[in-house]
């Protein structure tokens, strides 16, 4: 916001609306650190307003890496029992409390979030950040997008913030790896709702993926010495637990694999063939 200077300190500038002409008017400090060389009484300063360590009112002309009702992706610098702290680009961390967090956070850990003001008029932290995305996405089934992962449930899959602005979902059956909040993925549309909501997956379509599946069979067979106590009869969750691959892309990789003479297939097992 835009203030005006009223009168200076040992400490700094201290600042008042442009509109209040009032005696006593309410000032906020400006440090001296923050004053450009030339301000006077009566000069215009656009800054942002927060708290200091101390709680109180403060301002400054450095820009933070969010301001209220954004959407940014911030990192953890501390996790205490009470909530989370990030880093924001100002002196005063970023308070991210127990209550709005989304899964375990951990200090060096980016999480995607947005910022509101509490009931004790400071400036918080929330993942809970689905009501601020828009949902015209410029995308349909087939295209690839980039994200960053705010959440993840075990039951229904992991939520992506498509360019930082879309709401994205990978559902359960379409993870095939670890992903935490924070986590920047790469991901093809699977379809694109009524609402603007974006169905995703990490995988590439299937005549494309089944080259890597392939790579990672024949990779698994070689630290395992040529058998792998994977076959055509093997449980799906096994099969996705030791490869991170569903039992029909383990089927069609290794049918791939089969045809070209590199493997041999039983119930149980499958053997290098060269």
């Amino acid at each position: 916001m835009v203030l005006t200077v009223d009168h200076f300190t040992d400490n700094g500038a201290y600042l008042r609306r442009p509109d209040d002409s009032s005696e006593k008017p309410e000032t906020v400090l400006l440090p001296n650190r923050y004053i450009p060389e030339g301000t006077v009484i009566g000069s215009e300063m656009d800054v942002f307003l927060y708290r200091d360590s101390e709680d109180r009112p403060i301002a400054t002309t450095d820009r933070p890496l969010i301001e209220c009702g954004q959407l940014a992706k911030l990192k953890v610098k501390t996790v205490t029992k009470i909530g989370a702290f990030l880093d924001w680009g100002l002196p005063k961390d970023l308070f991210l409390p127990y209550k709005e967090q989304r899964g375990t956070l951990k200090a060096g850990q980016s999480v995607f979030v947005t910022m509101y003001v509490d009931k004790s008029d400071r400036l918080c932290a929330s993942m809970f950040v689905d009501r601020f995305f828009a949902n015209d996405p410029p995308y349909e089934a087939g295209d690839r997008v980039g994200g960053t992962v705010y959440a993840v449930n075990p039951e229904i899959g992991a939520f992506v913030a498509v360019d930082d602005r879309f709401f994205g979902l990978i559902p359960k059956q379409e993870l095939y790896e670890t992903l935490q909040p924070g986590d920047a993925v790469t991901a093809r549309v699977l379809k694109k709702r009524e609402d603007g909501k974006l169905n995703l997956s990490t995988r590439k379509k299937a005549y494309a993926q089944m080259k890597t599946d392939a790579e990672v069979i024949l990779e698994h067979l070689d630290m395992a010495g040529g058998i792998l106590g994977l076959g055509d009869k093997s449980d799906a969750l096994l099969i996705r637990t030791e490869l991170s691959l569903s039992k029909s892309a383990f089927k069609r990789a290794a049918g791939a694999l089969l045809k070209a003479g590199k493997i041999r297939i039983y119930d149980d097992r499958i053997e290098r063939a060269e």
